[in-house]
């Protein structure tokens, strides 16, 4: 820890050791909300709360500034918590444990890293408490349950922000300012069944070592989906009559599921056959994905025999239910190159004592067309006999390639860099479609230093890329341009 903490900029690095020390799942924010409070309190800024549970921390202009748009500089505090199967951690108590890897970049052991959305509140933390970094008035505005809801952006009100302009730090690519981003709804599908007697061999798939990710931002790259390979190898064995035990794939619905196991029974007679067809199967999926799926591993092994399943019609019903889900990009934008618009991804498949249980995440930056994909996908399931629920809706974010902080970010980009930045919309989810809702003229601009492996075990975020993020922020907070006052109304008699 020692190490990273004589990083540069020293401020920020200090920052995210402390807020990483802090257990932060998303919904489960009290400890973390308590730590940033206390930050405010202790800087002696005035701390406001709204009824959901979003933080907010004002802090006068540096001198010489008053006369500037006030700033909104936002990010979240909750992070996503994965961690490799063969890792003890638990994320309600324990704080992240960091290291340096290849002097590049900071990674964790083992377990998410939390830069998402940790470097951004670790930025304005120490904009907070600086004493020597000119900028405006700021309204630091931290919100809670980003990553499973958005339910802290959803819940804020009209009246809460004074600012003018909204700085969201939440972006993973140093080169780009986002202007835009996917909107999102939830989907879940859920059945009962009644287990059966069943007699024959119990055997275990599992399969892991995906690299999984955000399934936003990379839900493009063609990476394996843990759920959607366990029902490739379950929909081989129909014609020989499995019958699920059991089964658990996949876990945040914003994250690419990595690993899935599965436990059924075969009937004696076919076991051979079975064994057979699996293991071509297996190859062939090792095979399409050897490119970029390096580690993947899929076993076969016996089990201690089961007494109860599913039913064989259930079970055919529940593997093509999930060979039937769609998953992946189901439209690209037609106008902007290289966009992804309409996805979905089958994030956590469970079937559990009598109970089946299937969560999915669809993003799109076209509100039809997200609800399109939504109502396939609704279709797909109810065919199989599930009921389905539509939940956590939220807005994309309406680009604006004339905003006026855009401009001057372009150009101190262009002047600092000597290239130019790429002006893109994403297609993760950002607070800013959501909080745009409540403040539509709120001039709002996403950017943040290089982030991988964003939602899995393998995130890590670039040392030189903060540092060069921190400058480029400390360049823009003393642009900020000056705030107008219309006093043509104040000073017009009445008559």
């Amino acid at each position: 820890m020692s190490e990273i903490l004589s990083l540069e900029p020293k401020a920020l690095w200090k920052n995210f050791s402390a807020l990483n020390a802090v257990p932060r799942p998303s919904k489960k924010e009290e400890k973390v909300r308590e730590f940033i409070i206390k930050f405010g309190e202790n800087l002696g800024l005035k701390v406001e709360t709204d009824e959901v549970g979003n933080v907010l921390i004002k802090k006068a202009a540096y001198p010489g500034m008053e006369d500037r748009k006030t700033i909104v500089m936002q990010s979240h505090l909750d992070m996503v918590c994965q961690k490799n199967n063969d890792v003890e951690f638990d994320f309600d108590t324990q704080g992240i444990e960091m290291y340096i890897e290849d002097g590049r970049f900071v990674t964790a052991n083992g377990t998410t890293l939390g830069a998402d959305n940790g470097i951004g509140v670790a930025t304005i933390m120490a904009i907070l408490e600086s004493k020597n970094i000119p900028h405006p008035a700021i309204e630091a505005f931290f919100t809670i349950d980003e990553e499973t809801g958005m339910t802290g952006a959803l819940g804020l009100k009209g009246g809460f922000l004074s600012g003018k302009i909204l700085l969201n730090l939440d972006t993973e690519e140093d080169d780009e300012l986002d202007i835009g981003c996917a909107g999102g709804i939830d989907i879940t599908a859920k059945k009962e069944y009644t287990p059966v007697a069943v007699d024959g061999q119990t055997f275990i798939v599992t399969l892991k070592g995906l690299n999984g990710g955000h399934s936003g931002m990379q839900i493009h790259e063609g990476l394996g989906n843990s759920n959607k390979l366990i029902a490739r190898l379950l929909n081989a064995g129909l014609a020989q009559g499995i019958q699920i035990v059991h089964m658990e794939g996949g876990s945040l619905r914003n994250a690419i599921p990595r690993e899935a196991w599965v436990k059924f029974v075969v009937p004696t007679a076919n076991v051979a056959d079975f064994k057979t067809i699996y293991e071509a199967l297996r190859a062939d999926i090792l095979e399409e994905y050897q490119s970029i799926e390096k580690n993947i591993t899929i076993t076969l092994e016996e089990a201690d025999q089961a007494n109860m399943a599913m039913s064989t019609v259930d079970t055919k019903l529940f593997v093509q239910s999930i060979m039937a889900a769609f998953n992946g990009v189901y439209r690209m934008s037609p106008d902007v190159e290289g966009l992804v618009e309409t996805s979905n991804n089958v994030a956590r498949v469970e079937v559990i004592d009598g109970n089946v249980k299937v969560l999915c995440l669809t993003r799109s930056s076209v509100e039809s067309n997200k609800m399109a994909l939504a109502e396939t996908l609704k279709s797909s399931f109810e065919l199989a006999g599930y009921d389905v629920k539509f939940s956590g809706s939220y807005p994309g974010w309406k680009a604006n390639p004339h905003s006026e902080i855009l401009e001057i970010m372009k150009g101190i980009y262009a002047n600092k860099f000597g290239a130019e930045p790429r002006v893109v919309a994403c297609h993760a989810g950002l607070e800013c479609g959501i909080i745009g809702t409540n403040y539509p003229g709120l001039d709002m601009i996403s950017f943040g230093p290089n982030i991988t492996g964003a939602h899995s075990p393998d995130e890590k975020v670039e040392i030189a890329s903060v540092q060069k993020f921190w400058d480029y922020l400390l360049d823009i907070l003393k642009e900020i341009p000056m705030d107008t006052v219309d006093f043509s109304c104040a000073n017009a008699k009445n008559i």
